[in-house]
């Protein structure tokens, strides 16, 4: 059983208590550690799961509030300790209509949040393109008004629930201004796109890149108004930012349990090898990398909720020291595992062999860690 002491510390509410129970109970009953021989399909039946349980409905903004970033944070720690394939279709869920929760207007909210909160809509955040990466102001896919309607051209890549999603919120220059001035945000329907390949990874999940080819939708998908896309784009990737630091640490606390299991039952000599000093320091190591992740990103997600300033305040800085530690802390003390398993660590089959594929894209999505270093240098140096 994972360490669930910091639930008793003051960033969090009775409310997050109950909701850390029965993601515990629900994933104990649900969840199984095999990984699927069809990620399609097992990514289709997690959301219509998650869905009838009432998880979904924490990622989708009500219109009267922001989602509670501690819940989602929860969530996805609790997810990823058991299956990262779990963590995988809840965290898309909220990423893929966190614009429209955000920055939709009513009717685009009475449309699709009540269809993702159920499980019945698979949401994707179309952002990434094959010549721009992470510098998302230099992208090129454009979209050109046309009377009442619009009309899309271009290529996305790397999108998650590429295949299997219902629709994209999807990014495009509209010409506005240049860089990051000329992007707008729209809600494509998934049957008007192209999926030009399936992309294999080495943690399997649906991903593929898309071809926009004279895709032409009504004039009120666009989300917010034309030119306010970059704005969209990076507050949706800032709020469920920090959520990204929960999975990490999800999968480094799983981690730690196997390494602990493992330690206590692997021969050594005439004892087993949790009397080993050496491997004694690794797991103090590994537990003290797991206290420091979770006070940085339960911190942040309370920020982000009730904290700092207020509402209004920049957490970026937060966000991004939350999400750069857990990523790259989780890396090694999941290495670290791997390390005390010896053969058995790299076997297919073995928990901290998956760990170790599944934690590695963390590192690289929502923003690469050279990026969250950026943010945090950069605030530092405005005096923030």
């Amino acid at each position: 059983m994972a360490d669930k002491t910091f639930l008793s510390w003051p960033f969090f509410e009775e409310r997050h208590r109950e909701l850390a129970a029965k993601l515990e109970d629900w994933c104990q009953a649900t969840i199984h550690d095999a990984e699927p021989s069809d990620p399609d399909h097992a990514c289709r039946a997690t959301v219509a799961e998650l869905g009838k349980a009432g998880f979904l409905k924490l990622g989708v903004s009500d219109g009267k509030a922001r989602p509670d970033v501690r819940s989602l944070a929860l969530c996805r720690e609790t997810f990823a300790r058991y299956h990262g394939l779990v963590d995988f279709a809840f965290a898309m869920q909220g990423l893929g209509s966190g614009a429209i929760s955000l920055f939709g207007t009513i009717e685009q909210k009475r449309e699709w949040l009540p269809k993702v909160a159920s499980g019945e809509a698979i949401a994707a955040f179309a952002m990434t393109e094959p010549d721009c990466g992470s510098d998302a102001a230099n992208m090129s896919t454009s979209a050109m008004r046309d009377g009442n309607e619009w009309v899309i051209v271009g290529e996305k890549t790397y999108i998650s629930n590429g295949g299997i999603a219902d629709f994209y919120v999807t990014f495009a220059r509209t010409g506005e201004g240049e860089g990051a001035r000329g992007l707008s945000a729209f809600i494509v329907p998934a049957e008007l796109v192209s999926v030009e390949e399936r992309i294999e990874v080495i943690a399997p999940h649906p991903l593929a890149s898309l071809k926009y080819d004279n895709v032409r939708i009504p004039a009120d998908a666009i989300i917010g108004e034309p030119g306010e896309g970059f704005r969209i784009g990076m507050e949706t990737l800032n709020l469920f930012r920090v959520t990204v630091g929960a999975a990490a640490l999800g999968f480094a606390r799983r981690a730690v349990e196997e390494a602990l299991s493992w330690a206590r039952k692997r021969r050594l000599g005439g004892g087993v090898l949790a009397d080993n000093a050496v491997t004694q320091a690794k797991l103090a190591d590994m537990a003290l990398a797991v206290d420091a992740s979770t006070l940085l990103v339960y911190r942040a997600a309370w920020q982000q909720d009730v904290g700092g300033s207020g509402a209004n305040a920049d957490n970026r800085r937060a966000a991004a020291m939350a999400k750069l530690h857990a990523t790259e802390a989780a890396q090694w003390v999941i290495d670290d595992a791997v390390q005390m398993h010896g053969g058995a660590g790299v076997t297919r089959g073995v928990k901290v062999e998956e760990l170790y594929r599944d934690i590695r894209a963390l590192r690289i999505y929502e923003g690469a860690s050279e990026v969250q270093r950026q943010i945090i240098a950069r605030d530092l140096l405005k005096g923030g």
